[in-house]
């Protein structure tokens, strides 16, 4: 069996993705298997019964994520990046204005004589 028709084969069956990702099988693990017993190997058959499709939302964890979210840090964060916004606002508005205190020395005059 080639790389190639295993790749095909992952795209047939996308519940062996989620297996990899929940570290239940390595992929050098399913392309052996498949290699040596073909798509009907055992291991191929075993879904997971719980799966959510990819198109719903999975609530709970939403939930979970949003529990863990701290509010103060992402003030701070926010907070941080309006100062560095409006420094950078103040740095290119006087950007265009040169100062005006530079004064041409007379070209005979070295050293304060």
């Amino acid at each position: 069996m080639s790389k190639e028709s295993f790749k095909a084969f992952v795209r047939e069956n996308p519940h062996l993705i989620n297996m990899v990702h929940q570290k239940e099988y390595s992929w050098q693990e399913l392309y052996e298997a498949y290699d040596l017993y073909g798509s009907n190997a055992p291991i191929f058959q075993k879904q997971v019964d719980n799966n959510i499709p990819s198109n719903r939302v999975n609530w709970h964890e939403f939930a979970s994520l949003m529990r863990n979210i701290d509010l103060e840090t992402i003030q701070k964060s926010v907070t941080g990046l309006q100062k560095a916004i409006s420094l950078i606002q103040d740095i290119s508005s006087n950007k265009s204005d040169p100062p005006k205190t530079y004064e041409e020395r007379p070209i005979y005059k070295y050293y304060e004589d």
